[in-house]
């Protein structure tokens, strides 16, 4: 399986309001550098996996209107718990969208895996990751 992997950053702000997330109850920022891996079986007729700069700015475009943002106060995320696992979802769905609408080129609907991946800090990360359909 060969795989592509693009990078960007978002700062946000939100709350966890749940006992759960003790002290992150309270309104509080986090940066979070955001990896997202395209895996595909063979090469494209290019020998690429996906057209990079492409992944660059559909990825770019995905972030932006989340980034130095409050989520909490984003209608799309009323009442949601804004986890770093929702948000890595919530971007996959998006890259996953661009994929198949044909914004990460012409060969992106073929594509077989996406991942994306927060890291909240050096010691934590989470993923989602799934097959495309």
């Amino acid at each position: 399986m060969f795989c592509v992997e693009v990078r960007d950053r978002i700062m946000i702000g939100h709350s966890l309001p749940d006992p759960f997330f003790g002290p992150a109850q309270n309104p509080h920022g986090a940066t979070f550098v955001v990896d997202v891996a395209f895996f595909r079986e063979a090469l494209n007729r290019h020998n690429v996996v996906v057209d990079i700069g492409a992944a660059l700015d559909v990825l770019a475009k995905t972030l932006k209107p989340l980034n130095y943002q409050n989520l909490d106060a984003l209608p799309q995320f009323a009442g949601v718990l804004t986890t770093t696992e929702f948000l890595c979802k919530h971007i996959f769905d998006a890259m996953a969208a661009a994929a198949k609408s044909g914004a990460l080129g012409a060969d992106g609907s073929s594509l077989s895996r996406i991942r994306v991946t927060l890291h909240e800090t050096d010691l934590a990360r989470a993923s989602y990751e799934s097959a495309l359909a």
